[in-house]
């Protein structure tokens, strides 16, 4: 494996880089502004998107475009130190129309949309003009195993019924959002365990019957995208907005997954980069009982260890990226979880440790670093818990021993030999 960045992406991270520094980050505080008066600050993102597209940053994670798809076609792998640049900043993302959840919804438009589909809902995703969410978890559901969603779609002629209810589904307060991607289930007659039972559903957010119940906040963070809980009652589309095949749900669920895991764990690397620099800037800055922090050596360890971990974190999630361009998503599963329940817990562990350095100020809005640590805790759920992804690992590493049971026997020496 080799991680050397080529000509194109050390272009365009220094491009990356330069856009950050002089068009993104000097307009955070009148994001935060914005968000703090109940408003989301559209405007001040258009206008970014705008120079951005217009610069060619844009869907940058999206490597199966079409010839007249605007967009930079990389690899997984070569879009990944771009994601760590974005998630320097946690709204960045939009600006570039490689935020989240509608890049995982490109992702499965391009694997299964018809061509009205595309031309509908694709194309203006693809160009920034909508945003999209993607309707799975249930609040009376345990959604880290999709096949007890039970939402549920019946075929009426030629339209589909919707029923239920949906919650943390992130985006659907977004102005702009005007599609959901809906999980539900089509075939109840199927045992509990096939994977056949669910489909996917194209509905407009102001089809009636759907409403938006609340926007749940996070750890008591409100995000101005919402993330929202969702009512369908008698929520009628036309079959015509299937996507892909019925009972095909649950595959192309799996199937979103794997990309978008690698960029979320991109974005929290590049947030952990920002904790550890104001740690190390607030250490060397700051006195107490007559000497800077960073004298302490307890404070030195937490910047090594911090440094250490980011840079191991980093590179688990490169070679996951380089396994899924190789040998594809499925290939990579283990992986996958692999990074998902590291990137996590690095997050709140290196967030807590700069919290611990700034003191109470560390709790306050005057750093990121409270809402940096929020969102760590929630990506411990986020994608499936710590508990499933360490089944995941755990499962492949019993399936390997058992594949090569009596291997080490050798490496037992009985005591009677010993006394040879």
């Amino acid at each position: 494996m080799d991680f050397d960045h080529s000509d194109k992406v050390q272009r365009l991270r220094a491009q990356l880089n330069d856009f950050m520094r002089f068009h993104v980050e000097p307009q955070n505080v009148a994001w935060h502004h914005e968000v703090a008066a109940g408003r989301y600050p559209l405007a001040l993102i258009e206008r970014l998107k705008s120079r951005a597209f217009s610069e060619d940053l844009w869907n940058l994670f999206l490597p199966g475009l079409g010839d007249d798809d605007p967009g930079q076609r990389l690899t997984n792998l070569e879009y990944a130190p771009l994601a760590e640049i974005m998630g320097r900043v946690h709204w960045a993302s939009e600006v570039f129309n490689c935020n989240a959840p509608d890049t995982g919804n490109m992702e499965l438009l391009q694997l299964a949309a018809t061509p009205e589909q595309r031309s509908r809902w694709l194309e203006p995703l693809l160009i920034g003009e909508i945003r999209s969410c993607f309707a799975m978890s249930e609040p009376d559901a345990a959604s880290s195993d999709a096949r007890n969603i039970r939402t549920s779609m019946v075929r009426d002629g030629d339209d589909y019924v919707i029923n239920g209810r949906k919650w943390f589904i992130t985006g659907a307060a977004h102005p702009n959002c005007k599609l959901a991607i809906v999980m539900g289930m089509t075939g109840e007659h199927l045992d509990a365990s096939s994977t056949e039972r669910h489909s996917m559903l194209l509905v407009p957010m102001d089809t009636p019957g759907l409403s938006v119940v609340r926007d749940i906040p996070i750890m008591h963070h409100h995000a101005p995208e919402g993330h929202c809980e969702l009512l369908f009652r008698n929520v009628r589309v036309p079959a015509a907005n299937l996507l892909g095949q019925e009972g095909k749900g649950f595959r192309l669920a799996q199937d979103r997954l794997g990309p978008g895991r690698v960029h979320h764990c991109m974005r929290t690397i590049g947030q952990c980069e920002v904790a550890l620099e104001l740690m190390c800037e607030r250490a060397l800055e700051r006195k107490a009982f007559g000497r800077h922090l960073a004298d302490y050596a307890n404070i030195q360890d937490w910047i090594a260890e911090s440094r250490l971990e980011i840079d191991q974190a980093r590179l688990l999630v490169l070679r996951a990226a380089h396994r899924m361009d190789c040998e594809g998503n499925a290939a990579a599963r283990v992986d996958v979880s692999a990074i998902k329940l590291v990137a996590a817990r690095l997050q709140t562990r290196i967030v807590d440790r700069a919290m611990q350095v700034f003191g109470a100020m560390g709790l306050t809005p005057d750093t990121p670093l409270a809402y940096l640590w929020t969102w760590g805790r929630a990506m411990r759920f986020l994608d499936g818990p710590d508990e499933v992804h360490l089944r995941v690992v755990a499962r492949a590493e019993l399936a390997a021993a058992r594949a090569q049971a009596g291997r080490n026997a050798c490496q037992f020496v009985p005591p009677t030999q010993l006394l040879r």
